[in-house]
């Protein structure tokens, strides 16, 4: 594949960064990678080395992100969960569209319900943020570009970044998720970057527009025991109040994610979808997702190891 895969996200960001890993999966293949990146830093030195082509950009600038679709074919979209999205995808799906691009990899959000047809579960989205991804999924199915969304599950990260303090420094997970039989779907972010990576370098295009993914369907109770096995100690889980969730949190997650999360845990709590894992990550890499306790495995020393 002579043109360079365009992978927005690239340099990565606090918890999934699955714009990182697609670029360093396509890398590892030899495939011509442009990276573009929100500023220069030693994140975009590290890929340039691995032999990115690095474009710094906002995708909120219809100048930058037309540069970058320059001799492009093929492109890897994600946004952080911050304001924006939807000026960000209707300006990548114009310029993709003029650009002639024949595949962009969208990554979405998990949509549980999927309400009519017609308008793919935009009455009963579980929070604003989940809504404006299911109208984004819309506007590049508009624009004609071989969109493809990854309706991803909560990432595994971001359990991990919602314990680790609180585990690390008195074995408990102070949670708004309800008593313990709430049911909480869940995937990688290396899964959804391999499932994402097999896309772009496959050299047909996808035979399907929507791929699911939803690696396990734990309750909290055995999201709890799974990590405190992984560390090697036992493992409190503390129900707490949205209000005091978003106390305690709302130094280190922005308002627009704080606003998302909490609906998001409202929607779990009331256990009115009955969620399945999918087999679309198989299917599309063939190989197994990792569970979540590899990923609490692998992860065991940034969370905290026993006895701190």
């Amino acid at each position: 594949m002579s043109q360079p895969i365009l992978i927005t996200g690239a340099a990565g960001g606090p918890q999934g960064s699955t714009g990182r890993l697609v670029a360093g999966l396509l890398l590892k293949q030899g495939i011509s990678v442009r990276a573009f990146v929100h500023k220069l830093d030693a994140r975009s030195d590290e890929l340039r080395q691995q032999g990115a082509e690095i474009i710094e950009g906002d995708l909120l600038s219809p100048a930058s992100v037309q540069a970058a679709m320059k001799e492009v074919k093929r492109a890897y979209f994600t946004y952080p969960v911050a304001d924006g999205l939807l000026e960000a995808v209707t300006i990548f799906a114009a310029a993709a569209r003029d650009a002639g691009l024949e595949l962009v990899v969208n990554n979405s959000q998990f949509q549980g319900t999927p309400g009519d047809p017609a308008f793919r579960g935009l009455q009963r989205a579980p929070s604003f943020r989940n809504l404006q991804h299911r109208l984004a999924d819309r506007i590049f199915d508009w624009a004609q570009v071989g969109a493809v969304h990854l309706q991803a599950a909560p990432y595994f990260e971001n359990v991990r970044a919602l314990v680790s303090r609180s585990v690390a420094e008195q074995n408990a997970a102070f949670l708004p998720w309800g008593d313990d039989k709430t049911v909480i779907p869940l995937t990688g972010a290396e899964d959804v970057s391999r499932v994402a990576a097999t896309l772009l370098a496959g050299s047909g295009v996808p035979s399907e527009d929507v791929y699911p993914l939803v690696s396990e369907t734990p309750t909290v109770r055995e999201i709890v025991e799974t990590l405190g096995r992984a560390i090697g100690r036992e493992i409190r889980y503390v129900p707490i109040t949205d209000e005091q969730w978003a106390e305690a949190v709302k130094e280190r997650i922005n308002p627009h994610a704080l606003d998302h999360l909490t609906h998001l845990w409202q929607y779990f709590r009331k256990g009115e979808e009955h969620f399945q894992a999918t087999d679309a990550i198989c299917v599309v890499t063939g190989r197994t997702p990792q569970t979540l306790e590899e990923f609490f495995l692998a992860n065991a020393k940034s969370i905290g190891p026993a006895g701190q």
